[in-house]
């Protein structure tokens, strides 16, 4: 398996941890799983998701690293990573918020992100 691919899968774990952290509690009533810590506890328990996000996301980082002997420069793994998140989130809506409805413009800016990755590979 290449490099480009690891990152690749890496980016896509990564993703699926930080969409849960950054967006799973709003599923959940705060109040009533956590009376006494409300947010807070949220907060808690985002942040220790997010660790594991980032035990993918900085190994993916520097495998995909053209300065570390990887394939992508700087540039080209933001976008990758930025459409990573862009399709992990919409699967997440769609399987955890079945009343949120995406819309034509939502479909167009998916486009647009998509032709983001094609312009910054093209030489």
């Amino acid at each position: 398996m290449g490099r480009g691919l690891i990152t690749i899968l890496l980016l896509i774990i990564s993703n699926c941890f930080m969409t849960l952290a950054w967006y799973g509690h709003l599923k959940f009533n705060t109040e009533k799983l956590f009376p006494k810590w409300g947010l807070v506890a949220f907060i808690v328990i985002s942040w220790l998701i997010a660790l594991f996000e980032y035990c993918f996301q900085v190994p993916a980082n520097r495998i995909g690293s053209d300065r570390f002997g990887g394939p992508f420069n700087l540039v080209q793994l933001k976008v990758i990573q930025e459409v990573i998140t862009l399709v992990i989130f919409i699967g997440f809506s769609a399987l955890f918020f079945k009343t949120e409805s995406f819309r034509m413009n939502h479909l167009i800016a998916f486009i647009f992100l998509v032709l983001a990755v094609y312009f910054v590979f093209k030489n």
